[in-house]
């Protein structure tokens, strides 16, 4: 049984009580009654989360890295929808760190939430925090990871939710099921690259590998005997989970000779649609059905970038997991059966990436918000700072002796250095940040066309976006050409939101608007937000806090591409930010 949900349920029969007698209905007391039954079927799990360096060797070389539990990747959990999850960290490691539960609503508890700095100080070396949320009404695959600096290279896991007790998948039942995790791996620390590209001003080193759960693949050097292989029995239909946990880049997906049928993404079921290749973005996750129809043989999985940021560097290697059929014929006199290798797109081929972010569509009709509240017009890029007086050239290695930059509507974000923004928020400190993050471009220009170089210097700040509780709110989210166009995967902490459409160029409010879909936009976390296009996103504003969205290269949001919405409390308790947790940790 939830006690701690049901006794958090009790302390408020009160209100609840006392609105029934006031309305002398005997429905209420039925449905009060009925929501107590519902979560005692649910449950509480425990977990503890050691943050610490372990000799991890991969590409031939080990490397003291950063993960939890001695596990790389980390632990998966598995609970079921309704369940509540209390995980105790405690950082062994040298670092500062905090984590973020992925897509995780986290309905009055933003102070787990997890990124650092916004809803709360990092955990230091030597101490802990336990993260306390119950899962609501949420089905399917998530994930786990650090957000502090760039531990999350390494400091990552899968967070599967399956449906209550007594419920089903809406697609038949899959005989098994199978996490897939695709990474990148740095040939030294990662918290040492981001380092030196901060000193420089200049773009970090790319990675060095993918991963697919942990592995390179046979493609890179002294790592074939440890190729991740997926069993599958012939005719037996099997679930992955494919969440895309890498640093700085977008990746196609594929395994030779087999379709995919997408059911799900970022925890939310989708109309069923079938593909040869997925295009995931960092932060994404997508759960497809896939049947051993084939000869019975060894395939191969293979991950590689789909990079749309013209003439930037990026890591143009590809990793491969195997899908084995357990009947596969045995090699003969010792001769070796390579395995089957996939046709994958071209890194920039952006047609075939379009093309299936643009297949999701949700199972039904669903409640769209249409009378919108707050409509936000939001840029997103690139931008370059011009050099300090008085600084020397080694600390301004970008463009033309610049420092590279990051921006939504040119305001570059900056963390707080010794308060995360909820509890100044929740405490009243003044001048930690400011309200008066534009909610339009200050300057409109032609955002995907040629650009005045007297646009790319962005403003630093740390500006929030103050919404009331219940505002129904719009947001197009703008790419813009500065330095370069790229494909951005936007990221909002504390909800899901639908995409109701997407495009290239400049969006027009004219007539873009014909493109929307009121009836079955997707239902997501992370939105890939086109190279030089737009997205429109819309949600309701119905869980109190402050919540991040950013993108999710990390690079970028190391170079300020981010901001924060601070949504108010609305009237009720439950309509409320929960009280901080007494080991909140302090800065």
């Amino acid at each position: 049984m939830n006690f701690p949900l049901i006794d958090s349920l009790i302390k408020k029969r009160t209100i609840i009580l006392d609105a029934c007698n006031s309305m002398a209905n005997p429905l209420c007391y039925f449905f009060f009654i009925s929501i107590l039954l519902l979560f005692a079927n649910a449950k509480t799990q425990y977990h503890h989360f050691v943050i610490q360096a372990t000799p991890v060797k991969r590409l031939c070389k080990t490397h003291n890295t950063i993960t939890v539990n001695g596990q790389f990747p980390g632990p998966t959990l598995e609970v079921n929808n309704g369940d509540t999850l209390v995980i105790n960290v405690v950082n062994r490691a040298r670092y500062n760190v905090t984590i973020h539960w992925h897509g995780v609503k986290q309905i009055r508890t933003a102070w787990a939430d997890g990124p650092e700095f916004i809803t709360q100080c990092p955990i230091r070396p030597g101490g802990s925090y336990t993260y306390r949320f119950t899962i609501q009404e949420q089905e399917g695959t998530l994930w786990w990871h650090a957000h502090s600096s760039w531990l999350r290279a390494t400091v990552y896991g899968a967070l599967i939710i399956h449906p209550k007790e007594g419920e089903f998948y809406p697609f038949p039942n899959p005989r098994r099921e199978t996490p897939i995790l695709l990474g990148e791996w740095w040939d030294a620390n990662p918290i040492d690259v981001v380092r030196q590209a901060t000193r420089t001003g200049a773009a970090p080193n790319v990675s060095d590998a993918y991963t697919i759960n942990g592995q390179p693949g046979d493609l890179y050097r002294c790592s074939s005997k440890d190729t991740t292989i997926v069993l599958v029995d012939s005719g037996e239909t099997s679930l992955l989970r494919v969440i895309n946990a890498a640093l700085n880049q977008q990746l196609f997906f594929t395994v030779a000779n087999h379709k995919l049928t997408v059911v799900g993404a970022d925890a939310s079921y989708v109309q069923p649609f079938t593909t040869s290749v997925l295009m995931l973005g960092p932060g994404q996750t997508t759960d497809v059905l896939i049947t051993g129809n084939q000869p019975p043989a060894r395939y191969y999985m293979a991950a590689q970038a789909y990079a749309s940021a013209q003439g930037a560097p990026f890591d143009n290697t590809t990793t491969t997991a195997i899908l084995e059929y357990k009947n596969t014929p045995c090699a003969v006199q010792g001769i070796k059966i390579n395995p089957i290798f996939p046709s994958l797109p071209p890194f920039n081929d952006t047609a075939t990436a379009t093309a299936f972010t643009t297949s999701f569509r949700s199972p039904s009709k669903v409640e769209l918000p249409t009378e919108i509240d707050e409509n936000l017009f939001i840029t997103v890029g690139l931008g370059l700072k011009n050099c300090p007086k008085g600084a020397s050239s080694s600390s301004c290695q970008g463009p033309n002796g610049t420092r590279f930059a990051a921006s939504m509507n040119n305001v570059s974000f900056v963390l707080p250095p010794n308060f995360s923004i909820l509890q100044a928020h929740q405490q009243g400190i003044p001048g930690i940040f400011s309200t008066d993050f534009p909610a339009v471009p200050l300057v409109k220009f032609d955002y995907t066309g040629n650009v005045s170089q007297s646009l790319w210097q962005p403003v630093p700040g740390t500006k929030v976006y103050k919404l009331k509780y219940g505002a129904k709110v719009q947001v197009v989210l703008q790419g813009t050409s500065i330095v370069t166009g790229e494909n951005h995967p936007i990221h909002l902490h504390g909800y899901d939101f639908y995409i109701i459409a997407e495009g290239f160029g400049n969006f027009n409010p004219q007539t873009d608007t014909a493109k929307f879909n009121l009836v079955d936009p997707p239902r997501r976390n992370t939105a890939s937000l086109p190279v030089n296009g737009w997205s429109v996103i819309r949600f309701v504003a119905d869980n109190p806090g402050v919540w991040l969205m950013h993108c999710h290269l990390d690079v970028h949001i190391t170079w300020g591409l981010a901001m924060s919405f601070l949504v108010e409390n609305g009237v009720s308790e439950l309509e409320s930010l929960e009280d901080p947790p007494v080991d909140l940790p302090v800065c």
